[in-house]
């Protein structure tokens, strides 16, 4: 029954408003006030200050800079090898597998299309059907900056404008198209394991979406799409990223969904749905296709 109530709450809600209101109060510089909300947060949640970077909660003038904290040096080592993916944020498995055809998983009998989820670009739709998904979602008292599971050259980014829904696991088993409808951040990259797209999802209270290049993406909240593009590599101007290097961050919680094409890359098989995932372990490994043996030329006929 609380549950029920929990999701119908999700569609009464102004959802925008009290966003709005959320990222306008997480940047007000409240001194003793900000740092006791601060504290409180800390304590509610669980976090662990002793990995961030400064561990005093008076080191935050505004609970947005608390809130993407940055870790200390060595927090989270990056899974070394050329065949390896790193997890690109702290959280947990939502869901991850195949996509079969064009469908993607959600939860309890949910799926939604790689189109929707696109914005209707099927023209990048179609470089990842049969590929692989996964989707990690970031709780309240996580990391809350994104990195690069792999090297990769940023080619596309597409602001998505939407709803607001919550996107924690309870809204995932109950609002159908959950991360094909929320606003969202799409990142098309090129690798050596083919295209690669990391989306971040807003959510209810998400006051803000930023990436390192492009600093905040939303708000404003517009209601158009916007698409930006970038140079190959090669070019004046590329924007090459490596992995484990920090490719953006919330103002407060979210989910992040990775895209990979087919046969390129398989998941860890310790992963599963609830797995909890940190920065820089092990994602995914590389499917290589096995080297060729070499001929060796058969010795001629000595006469």
């Amino acid at each position: 029954m609380l549950d029920k109530l929990k999701i119908k709450l999700q569609y009464l809600l102004p959802k925008q408003g009290l966003t709005r209101l959320a990222g306008w109060g997480a940047e007000r510089r409240g001194a003793m006030l900000t740092h006791w909300v601060i504290k409180a947060f800390a304590s509610y949640y669980k976090v662990d200050m002793k990995e961030a970077q400064d561990p005093s909660f008076t080191a935050y003038p505004t609970f947005n800079e608390f809130f993407v904290r940055p870790l200390r040096a060595g927090a989270r080592p990056v899974v070394s090898g050329l065949d390896m993916l790193c997890l690109p944020a702290d959280g947990a498995i939502s869901q991850l597998g195949p996509i079969a055809d064009d469908k993607l998983f959600q939860a309890k009998g949910h799926f939604y299309t790689l189109e929707a989820l696109l914005a209707g670009n099927y023209v990048l739709a179609e470089k990842f059907k049969q590929g692989q998904f996964a989707t990690i979602y970031l709780a309240p008292r996580d990391y809350h900056r994104v990195h690069m599971p792999c090297d990769g050259v940023l080619r596309e980014m597409i602001y998505v404008p939407g709803d607001l829904f919550s996107v924690n696991p309870l809204t995932a088993a109950n609002v159908p198209n959950l991360f094909a409808r929320n606003e969202r951040v799409i990142c098309v990259f090129d690798t050596e394991f083919g295209p690669m797209v990391q989306i971040l999802v807003g959510a209810t209270i998400v006051g803000s979406i930023e990436t390192v290049w492009a600093g905040q993406v939303t708000p404003p909240r517009e209601g158009i799409i916007k698409r930006w593009t970038y140079p190959a590599a090669g070019s004046e101007g590329v924007i090459a990223l490596e992995k484990g290097q920090e490719m953006g961050r919330f103002k407060l919680g979210s989910t992040v969904i990775n895209l990979f094409a087919a046969d390129q890359v398989t998941f860890m098989p310790q992963l599963k749905n609830g797995t909890v995932t940190r920065m820089g372990e092990p994602f995914a490994e590389a499917l290589r296709a096995p080297a060729a043996e070499p001929v060796i030329p058969e010795p001629e006929n000595v006469v």
